[in-house]
Parts: structure tokens; sequence; C-alpha cells
């Protein structure tokens, strides 16, 4: 994919993006991109990433409040989004721990979180593409620099392929090379003023 056909494709799911007051209200000096995997090329196995054993991934079904706990630990903005209030559609890496309240009893805490977002159905060259991609993806604070946020959004991807859509867009991210690891490539960059 050129970046030519990312720019048509990302015009047609954020229009009118950089006219936005949040947009317009962004620090000068930062500096966003643009990523995707093409789905028909992604293999999980192609890279083995190590995480602790007491570690599991899933679909969140757990007490929103809890949820919401976690997701401000990571990013308090992210706090207002529908999506963590509902818990539907976010995916989770669940570590067990020891509760220090009940002795010899494991709960599940939420080490890290993505939404995995059905961004539409777009045109390009006169064919859909069916896109999706895993956003606001956050690990607490507790677990970080172990690999579980690495791995929950390689099973995320995952997930996306296995259910049809050919594209996982990383839309809006200053850790290119974090995603780049997975397979995703930089399309475009932009700041608050337009396309790099």
């Amino acid at each position: 994919m050129t970046k030519e056909d990312a720019l048509s494709l990302f015009n047609q799911m954020h229009p009118d993006f950089f006219a936005q007051s949040f947009i317009q209200s962004m620090d000068e000096n930062e500096i966003m991109e643009e990523q995707i995997l093409k789905l028909a090329d992604f293999d999980k196995s192609a890279l083995n990433i190590e995480v602790p054993e007491n570690i599991t991934f899933g679909w969140y079904q757990g007490d929103a409040q809890k949820l919401i706990k976690a997701v401000a630990e990571v990013e308090e903005s992210w706090t207002q989004f529908d999506i963590f209030k509902t818990g539907e559609r976010v995916f989770c890496a669940m570590v067990q721990v020891p509760d220090p309240e009940k002795p010899g009893i494991i709960k599940n805490e939420i080490a890290s979180f993505c939404i995995v977002e059905d961004m539409g159905t777009h045109e390009l060259a006169g064919r859909k593409i069916k896109i999706g991609g895993p956003g606001c993806v956050g690990t607490v604070p507790a677990f970080r620099r172990k690999g579980i946020g690495l791995k929950m959004v390689q099973e995320a991807t995952q997930i996306l392929k296995e259910e049809g859509f050919e594209i996982s867009w990383i839309h809006w991210t200053g850790v290119g090379h974090w995603y780049a690891r997975l397979g995703y490539q930089r399309m475009f960059q932009w700041d608050k003023n337009g396309i790099k």
C-alpha cells in the first residue's frame, strides 16, 4: 500500500480530522503516525513473545469500574470513552495475583488492555476494504516491561484477521517503533497542522 492509498483511506475514516478542536489544541512539537498491517501477511507465530506464566488473554468480562480504574492509571482522558464504560470489544491481558485481603485466594487483575475496533469498510481503487485495529492500548504501570502489552496487541491483531478484516490500522500513535515489532508499517506522520 502506498502513502497515497493510506491517505485516501484515512480521509474516508476521519473526514475533517485536522479541523477538530482537540487536534488544533495539540502541542506544536507533537508528531503522531498512522500505521497499517496487511492481515494476509500477518503470521502470529513469526514473533514469539514471552510473558509471565500467570497472564491470560481474552475479552474483558469483569466489572466496568475495575476497567475504568486500570484505564485511568494509563491515560485519564480515555476514561470518558463509552467503550470502556461498557467493556464491549475491550481485549485484555489479565494477571493472577494473590488477594492481599483474602489469604490463599487468587484474583485476576487487568495488566493491559486495548479496544478492538471496527473502522468500517472503505473504498480503495474500486474495491471495498474492511479495516479494523487495536486502539487505546495501555499497560498498567505495575506490569510494564514484561512483554504483556505487545503480546496482547499480537493476540488482538490475530482476532482481527480471524474476523475477516483485511487491514489492521494503528491510528494516532507516538510509539510506532513498538508496533513495528509485529509488522505494522508507518504510512505517514502528522501534527496539528496536517500531514508531514
